[in-house]
């Protein structure tokens, strides 16, 4: 078993803290991003949408896309488990979670892509070209902040962004809170609860190991 790695991008780095929180240990391939390598006909091969991370079983089987994979994980790792452990809360889990990357990760994605130099031709991820557009970085930066407030509220009365128990939820929050920052964007000082589950949640050992 083989996971196709860059850790430095949000996406790995939600399925490498996933893995840490259960102790799993998976030999990583390098693929460089910032080299184009996910674009080579040898990993297209593998991955059509090139993208990363993509976990490779031993027959051969790849599998792409941080749910598929994170779910992959906990079916034959339950023990630790990070996607719910009754049917409410395996719904409000992925229900979050969806929330925390639609809103938050992606309108972060939506600045950064169409900002930076580096991604000219490349604004969205995948296996095609598009160009960058100003308009969609500037919505990007107010679904930001609305994600900001929204996640603050949900926050309210709760431990964890999907109620009382740490999920995959908290983790794409987390992450989403730390790609901000390539564009400039922190936790409002008025968002408190979000500030203060932040603290908790970055102070996790898994998610230390993968800073």
């Amino acid at each position: 078993m083989k996971l196709y790695d860059y850790p430095q991008a949000p996406n790995p780095r939600r399925v490498n803290i996933f893995l840490a929180e259960k102790g799993i240990q998976v030999e990583r391939v390098p693929i460089d991003l910032m080299k184009g390598e996910q674009l080579t006909p040898e990993y297209r091969a593998k991955n059509p949408a090139c993208d990363i991370p993509m976990l490779e079983l031993d027959d051969g089987t790849c599998i792409s896309q941080i749910r598929a994979i994170c779910r992959y994980f906990e079916e034959i790792h339950p023990a630790t488990p990070l996607l719910g452990s009754t049917p409410t809360e395996k719904a409000l889990c992925e229900m979050w979670e969806h929330l925390a990357f639609m809103n938050g990760l992606l309108a972060v994605a939506e600045v950064f892509r169409n900002t930076a130099k580096g991604f000219a031709d490349r604004a969205v991820v995948g296996p095609h070209n598009y160009p960058q557009s100003a308009e969609l970085a500037e919505r990007g930066r107010a679904r930001v902040a609305n994600f900001f407030t929204d996640f603050d509220k949900q926050l309210q009365g709760r431990d964890y962004v999907a109620g009382d128990f740490y999920s995959m939820a908290d983790i794409t929050t987390l992450v989403t809170c730390d790609f901000a920052k390539w564009i400039k964007a922190e936790i409002p000082a008025e968002c408190t609860r979000l500030k203060a589950w932040y603290g908790r949640i970055a102070a996790r050992p898994a998610v230390q190991a993968n800073s």
